[in-house]
């Protein structure tokens, strides 16, 4: 398997790395998810090189995870915002934060918390089943194949 080729890939996992499958891409998303819109917050909060940050927002916006809206016309300018797309990639950051809260912080405890607006307490995100609605954790879910799955012949 090449990193190239993952987007070619028979494996959802693979698929979406081939879209942010990268630190920096990663970071931008959390910018993102963080009220972030235009070049220069991107740049000045990440400490990210210019050309290196061009070219994650060229890679998300033409996998439409962004999109660029102008937000002045002379002269033209552009922010990027979450798309659908991009939006449903919010429990995949809240999960990777989750771990790293657990797993990675230090001493004086967790760097965010997460204030659910509508009752204004901290909160954790949780995996549910769709259909019955108890907790999902990896113990508890087996996999088979689906209908995109690759046929083996014998």
């Amino acid at each position: 398997m090449r990193w190239e080729d993952l987007d070619q890939e028979t494996c959802s996992v693979a698929r979406t790395l081939s879209v942010v499958g990268d630190r920096w891409t990663l970071m931008v998303l959390r910018e993102c998810f963080l009220g972030a819109r235009r070049f220069e917050e991107f740049e000045s909060r990440l400490g990210i090189a210019r050309h290196v940050l061009a070219d994650r927002l060229k890679k998300l916006t033409e996998a439409d995870v962004l999109t660029k809206v102008a937000y002045q016309e002379r002269p033209r300018r552009e922010e990027y915002r979450l798309t659908e797309k991009g939006r449903d990639l919010y429990p995949v950051m809240v999960t990777l934060a989750q771990w790293g809260d657990k797993h990675m912080a230090g001493a004086e405890g967790v760097p965010l918390l997460r204030i659910h607006n509508t009752c204004g307490h901290a909160t954790t995100g949780h995996l549910m089943c769709s259909d019955c609605g108890e907790e999902l954790h990896a113990k508890d879910v087996s996999v088979k194949a689906g209908p995109g799955a690759v046929r083996v012949r014998a």
